[in-house]
C-alpha cells in the first residue's frame, strides 16, 4: 500500500479541506488533527475501552433475581 501522494485541496464553504484517497480514509467520523511546523497531522480518534464506556453510563435501579434459586439447565449438545 502505497502512503504518501499528492492530494487535492479544495473549499468546503470557509474550511480548506482535503481529498483522502479510499485507501487510505480513517475509521470513524472524526479525526485528531494538529499542526508540527509545516505538517498537518491527522489521526483516528481511539475509541473508548470498555472500562471507560461503561463509566459513561448510569447504574441500573432494576432489581436481579436471585441466582440461587433457579433450576440447573439440562446438558444441551451443540
Amino acid at each position: 500500500m502505497q502512503t504518501e501522494r499528492i492530494v487535492r485541496l479544495f473549499r468546503n464553504g470557509r474550511n480548506q479541506a482535503v481529498g483522502i484517497p479510499r485507501d487510505l480514509e480513517l475509521p470513524g467520523s472524526e479525526a485528531l488533527l494538529r499542526k508540527e511546523g509545516n505538517r498537518l497531522i491527522v489521526e483516528p480518534i481511539p475509541r473508548p475501552g470498555l472500562l471507560e464506556l461503561l463509566s459513561t453510563w448510569a447504574p441500573l435501579e432494576e432489581e436481579f433475581p436471585n441466582v440461587d434459586d433457579l433450576e440447573p439447565i439440562e446438558d444441551v449438545n451443540l
